[in-house]
């Protein structure tokens, strides 16, 4: 009987133990609503969702706190080197919705459902009430409605992802109290109006990826004041007005792609004289002028595209001074005269200089 009893206790102590050290139950009900909302017909992940204990290893891409036993993370990419995409041979693919009841998750810290291209509907308005949210990452999938007005109540988000996707409506002018984001990517959105005019309070951004939207208006001046932005993109939108030239003044640039906007006006002198600038991609505007004669030895460009434009003059002599230039296009506009000899030229194809007025020399075939 003795025994029968020390058994019986020591069942309830594993029984209390378990519990204690298992997610709590609203945990699990929460990540099982949002199970249910979705379908991933080949990989088999949600399978891996049985059981009590939703911090289980068992659990794929749930993570807990490792005190207070509380989800904090959800990690699931559709396009990963995990063994259960290579068993399978294909990238993931997943159908449905985000549930709402994902936000009573609310310690959640990661939130990353990317790229399985087929999950839609809107991105849920109470992520925007997760008070220690750090990354949100919905990218490749087919989320539409518009970006929660309030998204800049998330203070402690540094990573938001939401590129390849149907979402429409503006970039939402809260975005700006967002104090720690350094990482935006909107990129491949039906994203339209404008860039909030003081952009430039997100201060701690290293990249931001706007391209291929339906972005109007100025580039704001206030970027300028992003003194850790090393990545702008807001290529393939309908952006207008001149570059700012505070731009060219940014220490931290490294690559800038305006290209296939309306933007007009001169090229920045300062923009091509930034020794800091690796990239810069300038092509299909309407920028007109002489382009500035003010490369020098410290001069390094992987890429400088500055076709199809209004520009006119001379392709500058300082050019020949650049400490190295990779590739160079300066064709579709009105430039005019001799094309320098030497280095980069020596390297660059024809292609980078046709469809000017009378530019002559090699390596075109028309003599000066």
């Amino acid at each position: 009987m003795g025994f029968l009893s020390l058994f019986i206790q020591l069942t309830i102590m594993l029984a209390v133990i378990s519990a204690v050290n298992s997610c709590p139950p609203s945990d699990r009900a929460a990540l099982l609503a949002f199970k249910a909302a979705l379908t991933e017909p080949y990989l088999g992940i949600f399978k891996t969702w049985t059981g009590n204990d939703c911090c289980s290893s068992n659990w794929y891409g749930v993570s807990c706190d490792p005190t207070t036993r509380r989800v904090a993370d959800i990690n699931l990419r559709g396009e990963s080197e995990d063994p259960i995409f290579e068993k399978a041979g294909r990238t993931g693919y997943m159908t449905g919705w985000i549930s709402p009841e994902i936000c009573k998750l609310d310690r959640l810290t990661n939130f990353i459902v990317a790229d399985w291209k087929g999950i839609s509907g809107e991105i849920p308005k109470c992520l925007t009430s997760l008070p220690s949210l750090r990354i949100l990452d919905l990218i490749g999938n087919k989320f539409s409605g518009e970006i929660p007005y309030d998204i800049g109540n998330l203070k402690h988000l540094t990573v938001l992802n939401l590129a390849d996707n149907a979402i429409s409506g503006q970039i939402p002018a809260s975005i700006v109290g967002m104090s720690s984001l350094m990482h935006l990517d909107l990129r491949g959105n039906q994203i339209s109006g404008k860039i909030p005019e003081d952009f430039g309070k997100l201060w701690m951004l290293s990249r931001v990826l706007l391209s291929r939207n339906q972005l109007t208006g100025s580039i704001p001046e206030s970027i300028a004041q992003m003194n850790r932005l090393a990545d702008l993109d807001v290529a393939k939108n309908k952006l207008s007005g001149p570059i700012p030239e505070q731009l060219g003044k940014m220490r931290v640039l490294s690559t800038l792609n305006l290209d296939s906007n309306s933007l007009s006006g001169q090229i920045p002198a300062g923009l091509l004289s930034n020794s800091g600038v690796g990239i810069l991609n300038l092509s299909r505007n309407a920028l007109e002028g002489n382009i500035p004669n003010v490369f020098g030895s410290n001069s390094y460009f992987m890429a400088l595209d500055l076709s199809h434009n209004n520009l006119k003059g001379p392709i500058p002599s300082s050019l020949s001074s650049a400490k190295y230039i990779g590739h160079m296009d300066l064709s579709h506009n009105h430039l005019c005269g001799p094309i320098p000899s030497g280095s980069p030229f020596d390297h660059l194809e024809a292609s980078s200089f046709i469809n000017n007025d009378c530019l002559c020399g090699n390596p075109l075939l028309k003599t000066c």
